[in-house]
């Protein structure tokens, strides 16, 4: 894999000479001119809308063929009817809301229990709840905690958690403002961590004892893995580069000592950047050979091809606003949540919203 990684960033780099400047001084090269803005709304398909009027939506999981949806403010776990309406099925207590903080990330193990990554007043954490009823008239059981203490923060929080073809329960934790967190090997803070769903350590992580399956991280908030078991991560700089990288266990992304590609033997190089304004990822699938990301201040659905993830093709720009999760649903079509709630945004009438798409090119 790390010679995988070393010949994807070698291709990147021999772009950047070709065809691009130097980035600013001491983060890299810059982006390649493959992943430069291309595609457009005029290209794509007309997504169906499947839900509006959500509050600062942030996550989607599917329990069986019903959506579930977290609205960060409010705690609450909401399902999608068949009408198009929604309902909540819950609320996860004592969540604490405060700028980027709240009730994230979902995720459904193989026991149709429903995991939710959340803030809470002493640190974020990640509980279990089982869920009772039928489509329409779901409930959810008491909390069960699987970990708690993580840092947390107004900002920098990571938050998605997602189920590996391993049958692991992952979860991306941020710095919380911290930066130096992310290279000390005895915080969570900065990690990408791997757990039973249980919440215990599994016996091969590359730490012993440790739950840390990658460091180095700012803010990754999207996780999501390639039929060939291929982990990509997505994540948020600071100024300077938002990243893609292929995870590896025990593997050391840079940060605070580098944003972007640095080639320094010391870390792993994403395999692409974008600057913020062009990018700020949060949710990330994979559907089929394809990498979809949702990108917060770059507004749009960015595709990007497993097979060379050192391309980029841009979706929708500007055409639905703050995009925050991306997820495939059990009939194989892209569902993706718009942000336009949260305060950084420009509602519209109908915002937020949940859209769905058959399937895109690029």
């Amino acid at each position: 894999m790390r010679r995988m990684i070393s010949a994807l960033v070698t291709a990147l780099l021999v772009g950047v000479v070709s065809g691009c400047g130097p980035g600013p001084a001491g983060q890299g090269p810059g982006p390649t001119q493959a992943s430069a803005p291309s595609g457009g709304a005029a290209a794509d398909p007309v997504p169906e809308t499947l839900a509006s009027g959500l509050d600062v939506p942030w996550s989607v999981t599917f329990l069986g063929g019903t959506a579930l949806i977290s609205q960060r403010g409010t705690g609450e776990v909401l399902e999608l009817l068949d009408d198009g309406g929604t309902r909540a099925v819950g609320v996860v207590e004592g969540v604490s809301a405060v700028g980027e903080s709240g009730l994230l990330g979902l995720a459904v193990d193989d026991e149709d229990r429903l995991y939710a990554y959340s803030t809470a007043q002493d640190g974020n954490r990640v509980q279990r709840f089982e869920v009772t009823g039928g489509p329409g008239a779901l409930r959810l059981g008491a909390a069960e905690t699987i970990i708690d203490g993580l840092p947390a923060a107004a900002n920098h929080d990571g938050g998605r958690i997602a189920f590996g073809p391993d049958g692991m329960l992952y979860a991306t934790v941020g710095d919380a403002s911290d930066p130096g967190s992310a290279q000390d090997p005895s915080s969570l803070g900065g990690k990408i961590l791997r757990l039973t769903p249980d919440g215990q350590v599994p016996d091969d992580n590359p730490f012993p004892g440790s739950p840390v399956w990658s460091l180095g991280h700012r803010n990754p908030q999207g996780i999501a893995w390639a039929d060939d078991g291929t982990m990509f991560a997505a994540e948020f700089g600071q100024d300077t580069w938002d990243e893609l990288n292929v995870v590896e266990p025990g593997a050391n992304y840079g940060w605070p000592v580098v944003e972007g590609i640095a080639g320094d033997d010391r870390f792993v190089d994403p395999v692409q950047q974008w600057s913020p304004d062009q990018a700020s990822p949060s949710g990330i699938a994979v559907a089929g050979d394809t990498v979809v990301m949702a990108n917060l201040r770059g507004a749009v659905l960015r595709t990007v091809p497993v097979a060379d993830p050192t391309t980029s093709t841009e979706h929708y720009p500007g055409t639905y606003g703050r995009l925050r999760d991306v997820v495939v649903s059990p009939d194989g079509d892209l569902w993706f949540l718009t942000n336009n709630t949260d305060g950084r945004g420009s509602p519209g009438p109908d915002d937020d919203l949940l859209l769905a798409v058959g399937s895109l090119g690029g």
